[in-house]
């Protein structure tokens, strides 16, 4: 009678046992904040000089003549 009742509480007390150790740890959830566009932050103005400075270097028509 005792084997009946002491089984299942030790296999109640090792499965518990086992199990404790497999618990996944899940990272806190984050909140994503979005930042609105900014105007205005000149990052435009790089490609607009380097567009601007092949534009005069592509098309300089100096002609350099030695006087004779």
């Amino acid at each position: 009678m005792r084997s009946l009742i002491i089984a299942p509480a030790i296999a109640a007390a090792l499965a518990t046992a086992a199990s404790a150790g497999s618990v996944v740890y899940t990272a806190p959830a984050t909140a994503i904040i979005d930042e609105p566009m900014r105007n205005g932050s000149g990052a435009w103005l790089i490609p607009l000089a380097i567009i601007a400075i092949l534009a005069l270097t592509l098309t300089n028509n100096s002609s350099e003549t030695s006087p004779s």
